[in-house]
C-alpha cells in the first residue's frame, strides 16, 4: 500500500512539475518563432532595399545614357548649323544667301528660347531642391515635394528631347521646310511649350507643399 500510495505522489508531483515545463517550452518555443518571424521580415525589408536601388540604380543609367545621346546629337546639330552659315558665303546670288541667312538665324533664334526656357526651369528646379535639403535638415517631412521634383525633372527631360529633335530637323538644310516638316515642328513646338508649363507647375507644388509642411 505504502508502496502505491509513493507512486501516485511521484507521480503527482511529476503531472505537477510537467505543466509548467510545457507551458515553459510553449513559451519559448513561441518566442523562437518570433525571432524567426522578425529576422524574416528583417530580410525582406533588407531584400526590397536593395531591389530598389537596383531599380534607382538602372533608372539613373538610362537617364545618364539618354543625356549623353542627345547632347551628342546636340552637337552635331550645331555643327551642322555652323556647316550651314559656311555654305551661304559660297552662294553667288547675293538676294539668296540673304534670304537663306535669314533664314538660318530665325531658325537658332527659335531654338534659343526654347534654350533659355529650360535653363531658367533647370535654375529654378535647383534653388527648389536647395529648399529641401535646407527643410529636411529640420526634419520637415519634404517626400511630397521631392515627388513633385521627380515630375519636374521627368517633363523638364522630354522637354530637352523635343528641343533637340528640332534642332535636327532645322539643322537639315538652309532650304525652306517643307509642309510636313512644318507640321512636325509646330507640333514639336506646342509639346516642348506645354513640358516647360508642366515643369514650371510641378516646382510650384514642390514649393506649396514645403510650405505646407512646415506649416503642420
Amino acid at each position: 500500500m505504502k508502496k502505491y500510495l509513493n507512486l501516485f505522489i511521484i507521480s503527482t508531483l511529476v503531472f505537477s512539475f510537467s505543466g509548467p515545463l510545457q507551458m515553459a517550452q510553449a513559451e519559448e518555443n513561441s518566442d523562437t518563432a518570433s525571432q524567426n518571424l522578425g529576422q524574416e521580415v528583417k530580410d525582406l525589408k533588407d531584400s526590397l532595399n536593395e531591389k530598389k536601388d537596383e531599380i534607382k540604380n538602372e533608372v539613373k543609367s538610362q537617364i545618364e545614357k539618354i543625356n549623353e545621346e542627345r547632347e551628342i546629337l546636340r552637337e552635331q546639330a550645331k555643327t551642322k548649323f555652323e556647316a550651314l552659315k559656311e555654305s551661304i558665303k559660297n552662294e553667288k546670288d547675293a538676294l539668296k544667301a540673304k534670304i537663306k541667312e535669314t533664314r538660318v538665324l530665325g531658325r537658332e533664334q527659335a531654338l534659343g528660347r526654347f534654350d533659355q526656357a529650360v535653363e531658367r526651369m533647370s535654375e529654378l528646379k535647383d534653388k527648389v531642391n536647395a529648399q529641401i535639403i535646407k527643410f529636411e535638415a529640420k526634419n520637415v517631412n519634404t517626400t511630397e515635394a521631392k515627388n513633385f521634383i521627380v515630375t519636374a525633372d521627368t517633363k523638364l527631360n522630354e522637354a530637352k528631347t523635343k528641343i533637340t529633335e528640332a534642332t535636327t530637323l532645322l539643322a537639315g538644310s538652309t532650304n525652306q521646310l517643307t509642309a510636313e516638316q512644318k507640321t512636325k515642328l509646330q507640333t514639336l513646338a506646342k509639346e516642348i511649350q506645354q513640358l516647360i508649363k508642366d515643369t514650371h507647375q510641378a516646382l510650384n507644388d514642390a514649393v506649396k507643399s514645403l510650405r505646407s509642411s512646415i506649416k503642420s
